[in-house]
């Protein structure tokens, strides 16, 4: 399956991002030619793959019909032409196809959104899972019911402690007012502790590029694809007796389901339908567990991997303009992603990766490094960045739990230091990755909006950072004890590599 945050993940900082969407605001066309006819080569490839492109140009009604007419002439399909933020989605089995439209008069770019054709549907593999089982669920409904007013399995969920989750729910659990959008690999909505704060009318299965809002198309493929569901549960599970609770219990939650069911990645033209979805939808907060397949960075000297940045870049620039924020997580290499050169040795994961050492300053992890996207590092149960987690000054802006079953066991019934939540079928499991800590953090942004529900995604996003807890930069982190320091923090009390500006406190946020 895609390579979720809860698998592996990346960032970047704020200067660059910066300087990024300028660059992306005003794309250069490229050198001014006549529309192609169909090539030769198009004639000839009856039975060439079909890729998936994005063509990307001006938004004016004259540019699009003229470029419509040239994706026409170069045996393209469009699939869906997102007018309003300039990006068409197109199929073709023409092997020129993005060439000759960088070529058109209009077009800022273009490129395919994959290496791989596309292929029918199949199963997915999404890893492992630490279920719950009967034994497990009896020890912890014993422990829960010690604190009245617990959830049945709370007592293992340390995270909503370390954030005062917990208490926060007491004072004001959210307003059914807020959404987060759980952009991800489907949300099934029938499991008890989703259903009561589900929302269908916000839901919708955008493989391919185009919104299918068929009830029921949001939900996973298979119950392998699990990792939706589980984010979902730690946003929003519901205080109603059942199961655990999520962050903020009393908001509503979505599902944009993006997965290829051939292979569960996370191509450019879902994401960029499900982010003007969203938007277009009135969510006020999507979390982003992944990133932008096939490529871990998109580089901007690659004209294919160009087009990708620029199109999902319009389509969140889009969402924050009609007020929605949203949260990704760094990634789970341990990499520090404000040092001047890092080893992809994955991309493309469709095809057979080529290693490359990319610069993070030219190269972009999508959605993570774009302007104005909140990006979260996770932690364990002793507040100390989890080890696989991602991390650098300047680009993570917040941390959160999002466990560590290495290093930092927490005093609970089961002694797990990942983070339990709901998986598809009604059942719960552990998991941990910067997939987990971006969803807690989302949730307290919730809790935030709740109480002040006028507040524009910038500014919602400088107050989470104000509200948050900052460590500081620990004395040491030689987490195996080799004597060598598995990470380098760097910065103050006030920002720092490890937790940005702090790990979130929803206490505080409802206060």
């Amino acid at each position: 399956m895609a390579h979720l945050r809860s698998r592996r993940r990346l960032a970047l900082a704020v200067p660059v991002v910066l300087s990024l969407t300028a660059s992306l605001g005003f794309l250069p066309a490229a050198a001014s030619a006549a529309p192609a006819t169909p090539t030769a080569a198009a004639e000839q490839a009856a039975d060439a793959p079909v890729l998936a492109y994005v063509v990307n140009t001006r938004t004016d009604h004259r540019t699009i019909a003229k470029v419509k007419r040239a994706i026409a002439a170069a045996d393209g399909e469009i699939v869906i032409a997102y007018e309003k933020i300039g990006v068409i989605v197109v199929r073709s089995a023409n092997g020129d196809f993005a060439k000759t439209l960088r070529k058109v008069p209009g077009v800022q770019s273009a490129g395919a959104t994959r290496t791989a054709p596309l292929t029918p549907a199949g199963t997915t593999d999404a890893g492992s899972a630490e279920y719950l089982t009967a034994a497990d669920a009896a020890k912890l409904k014993a422990a829960s019911a010690k604190t009245p007013g617990s959830e049945p399995l709370e007592a293992d969920q340390w995270d909503l402690r370390a954030i005062g989750a917990d208490k926060a729910a007491k004072i004001n659990p959210g307003s059914r007012n807020v959404t987060v959008a759980v952009i991800d690999t489907g949300v099934d909505d029938t499991h008890p502790d989703l259903a009561p704060n589900f929302s269908k009318s916000q839901s919708a299965n955008c493989f391919g590029g185009a919104p299918d809002t068929t009830p029921g198309a949001w939900r996973p493929y298979t119950a392998d694809d699990y990792h939706g569901t589980h984010v979902a549960g730690e946003i929003a599970a519901a205080r109603n007796g059942v199961g655990v609770a999520g962050v903020a219990p009393g908001v509503k939650v979505s599902a944009i389901n993006v997965t290829d069911p051939a292979n569960g990645l996370f191509y450019a033209e879902a994401v960029v339908c499900a982010f003007v979805f969203a938007a277009d939808r009135g969510v006020e907060i999507t979390n982003n567990s992944y990133y932008v397949d096939p490529w871990m960075y998109n580089c901007m000297d690659d004209p294919d991997q160009r087009a990708i940045v620029d199109a999902v870049n319009r389509a969140q620039l889009y969402a924050q303009r009609k007020g929605t924020l949203h949260f990704a997580s760094a990634g789970n290499s341990n990499h520090d992603l404000a040092s001047d050169a890092i080893d992809d040795t994955s991309s493309p994961n469709d095809t057979t990766p080529v290693p490359r050492t990319i610069d993070p300053s030219e190269c972009f992890d999508l959605p993570t490094q774009l302007p104005g996207v909140v990006t979260i590092s996770a932690t364990g149960s002793e507040n100390l960045k989890s080890y696989y987690s991602s991390y650098g000054k300047g680009v993570v802006d917040v941390a959160a739990p999002g466990g560590d079953g290495r290093y930092q066991t927490p005093d609970t019934p089961s002694k797990n230091g990942r983070i339990l939540s709901t998986m598809p079928n009604g059942e719960y499991a552990w998991l941990q990755g910067t997939s987990m800590a971006s969803p807690h953090a989302a949730g307290v942004a919730a809790l935030l909006k709740s109480k002040h529900p006028w507040l524009p995604p910038a500014a919602l996003q400088a107050l989470l950072k104000a509200q948050a807890n900052n460590p500081g930069c620990p004395a040491s982190y030689d987490q195996d004890g080799d004597g060598t320091q598995d990470a380098t923090c760097e910065g103050g009390r006030q920002v720092n590599g490890f937790y940005g500006h702090g790990i979130v406190d929803a206490l505080r946020a409802v206060k």
